[in-house]
C-alpha cells in the first residue's frame, strides 16, 4: 500500500467514531431534559450488570438463584426502559451507539481482516487519486457503443474498425482479468478519436472498483510531475507514480518533447517496469512516429514490454458532433 493511505483510513474511522460518540452524547443529552427516569433505569442496569461481574469473584450461597434473579431484573429494567422510549415517540435503540458499519464497529478491522467498508474507503481514496472519479461516470463499459466502428474493412487495414476494436475490447478484458497474476502493460496507439482515451477510462473504472490503485496523468501532466519530483524533492508524489498499481500516461508525444523530457520518461518507465508495477500509455503516434520521436532506450521499453494495441477508424468525436447537430 502507498505510504499514508492506511493512516489516511484510520483518520477516518477515528473522525468516524468522534461523530458518532458525539451524536450519541447528545440524543442521552436530549433524553435527560425530556424523559430522565429512562437514564435512571439504565444507571440502575449498569450497576446490577456490574454486579453480575462481580459474583464471578464472589462466595455466594445459592448462585444459580441468585444469578437467575439478577438476570431477570436486568431483562425487566431493559423492557421498561424500551417501553418508556418508545411511548414517548423514540426508537427503542435511541440511546445506543450506532455505527455506520456493524460489522467492525467502525475499527475497519474484523480481527486481523480489514473490514469490506475498509476496502471501500481505500477505493474512494484510490478514485480520488486518479483523478479521474467525474470522467468514470461517462466513460465506462457501459457506455461504450462498439456501432460507432465500422464493419467496413479499408483497403489499407487487415481487418475492420469493428473487429479490431472487438479485440482490443478482449485484450482490455484479459489485462483487467489476470491484473493481480500478470506482468502485462499496454501501449495504445493509432489515430485520434478511434476510443484509446475512453478505453483506457474504461479499464481504469474496472481496476478502481476492484480496489487497486489506478493513476491517471496526460503526457504533459506527468513530465510537470517528473519536473516536481526532480526539483522540488515532492517525494509523497514520487511514492504515488512509481507505486501506483497502474500508471496510465494518456496522449504521449502531446506533451513539450526535450532532453529532460526524454531523460526522465525513460527513468520512470525503467522503474515502473524493474518495480514490477503495470502501465498503460496510449499515443496518437504510429510506431515509427514513436522511434522518430523518442530515444532507442525509450522506444526499446515501449516496444518490447508493453503489448500492442493498435486503433484505428473514423474520428468517433467528430462523428458525435455531427450526429448533436443533426439533432438541434
Amino acid at each position: 500500500m502507498i505510504k499514508g493511505y492506511q493512516s489516511d483510513i484510520l483518520k477516518i474511522y477515528e473522525a468516524i467514531r468522534e461523530e458518532s460518540a458525539a451524536e450519541l452524547l447528545r440524543r442521552r443529552e436530549e433524553i435527560e431534559k425530556k424523559v430522565p427516569r429512562t437514564l435512571e433505569i439504565e444507571r440502575q442496569i449498569g450497576k446490577l450488570c456490574l454486579e453480575l461481574s462481580m459474583s464471578a469473584l464472589k462466595t455466594i450461597e445459592n448462585r444459580e438463584e441468585y444469578i437467575s434473579n439478577l438476570r431477570n431484573k436486568i431483562t425487566e429494567l431493559r423492557i421498561q426502559k424500551s417501553e418508556l422510549l418508545v411511548s414517548h415517540g423514540y426508537d427503542m435503540e435511541y440511546l445506543s451507539h450506532r455505527y455506520r458499519c456493524d460489522k467492525c464497529n467502525d475499527t475497519g478491522f474484523i480481527g486481523a481482516q480489514k473490514c469490506s467498508c475498509y476496502k471501500q474507503l481505500l477505493v474512494d481514496l484510490y478514485y480520488k487519486n486518479s483523478d479521474l472519479r467525474d470522467m468514470l461516470r461517462i466513460n465506462n463499459f457501459d457506455t461504450f457503443q462498439m456501432d460507432y466502428y465500422s464493419q467496413r474493412r479499408a483497403e489499407d487495414q487487415p481487418e475492420s474498425p469493428r473487429k479490431n476494436m472487438e479485440k482490443n475490447v478482449t485484450r482490455a478484458w484479459s489485462f483487467i482479468n489476470n491484473f493481480k497474476s500478470s506482468t502485462e502493460n499496454l501501449l495504445f496507439y493509432g489515430n485520434s478519436g478511434t476510443g484509446k482515451t475512453f478505453l483506457s477510462h474504461c479499464i481504469a473504472k474496472e481496476l478502481l472498483d476492484k480496489g487497486v490503485l489506478v493513476v491517471y496523468r496526460t503526457a504533459e501532466e506527468i513530465i510537470q510531475n517528473l519536473r516536481q519530483i526532480r526539483f522540488d524533492n515532492d517525494s509523497q508524489l514520487e511514492d504515488l507514480i512509481l507505486n501506483c498499481d497502474l500508471l496510465i500516461i494518456d496522449d504521449l508525444g502531446t506533451e513539450n518533447v526535450n532532453d529532460f523530457s526524454k531523460t526522465e520518461l525513460f527513468n520512470l518507465l525503467n522503474k515502473k517496469l524493474l518495480k514490477g508495477k503495470k502501465m498503460l500509455v496510449s499515443t496518437n503516434y504510429t510506431i515509427e512516429g514513436l522511434s522518430k520521436t523518442y530515444s532507442e532506450r525509450i522506444t526499446s521499453r515501449l516496444f518490447g514490454s508493453f503489448t500492442l494495441c493498435k486503433f484505428y477508424g473514423d474520428d468517433i468525436r467528430v462523428k458525435n458532433n455531427l450526429t448533436k447537430m443533426r439533432q438541434m
